[in-house]
């Protein structure tokens, strides 16, 4: 369980395919605090650890994965976020994150307004049906608060620290973010999708 408060950034050093699987490695600052077998969220999505080295560690992604989430599209160099699982005690900010990514969108708009930034991002329709206004949404491992929905697309103001923590700056119009909806609204909506298919019976 996750928070979408992202921790720190990483780097990627390399995305090296195998077969329909690949393996993901990074650079990361808390590198030497990982075990083995350890989850931590790379733009919100939930990875295994499967090798640590000084600097970094890899993480091995699969088709599933390839198929569902952005991660595909990382390239050496790019910015990625980071969260490390919510321990026992821990403050809780942000909103309940699992790091199941539910599926993608992209940016259409991320400019400055003020001290703050505005960030438009386009929803496919399963996402769309679980957002109301005010409410959270996981981007790219960032616990969202929904500012403003439009038909297909969410509206969100990014505060200077968020904008600064995270991979935001190098974020440009058109990439693909995670999307994770609200764990309480995919609850609310699977058991009224069962009330009205049993009225309909």
């Amino acid at each position: 369980m996750f928070t979408g408060l992202v921790e720190a950034t990483g780097r990627v050093r390399s995305l090296a395919p195998l077969g329909e699987q690949a393996r993901l490695s990074l650079e990361i600052p808390f590198a030497a605090e990982l075990q083995m077998g350890e989850s931590v969220a790379v733009n919100g999505c939930c990875l295994t650890v499967a090798e640590i080295d000084p600097a970094g560690a890899a993480f091995d992604l699969l088709a599933q994965t390839l198929a569902v989430t952005s991660l595909g599209d990382l390239a050496a160099g790019s910015t990625v976020n980071l969260e490390r699982a919510l321990r026992a005690g821990d403050r809780f900010g942000g909103h309940f994150v699992q790091g199941h990514v539910d599926a993608t969108g992209k940016v259409v708009d991320l400019e400055p307004r003020g001290q703050d930034h505005v960030l438009d991002i386009s929803l496919p329709p399963e996402i769309e049906r679980l957002c109301i206004d005010k409410g959270s949404l996981c981007v790219d491992g960032i616990s969202l608060t929904i500012a403003e929905l439009s038909p297909g697309a969410a509206r969100f103001w990014i505060t200077p620290h968020t904008y600064r923590a995270t991979h935001l700056p190098g974020l440009k119009a058109a990439a693909r973010v995670n999307l994770e909806a609200d764990l309480l609204a995919k609850h609310v909506a699977k058991l009224m999708d069962g009330f009205s298919a049993a009225r309909g019976a």
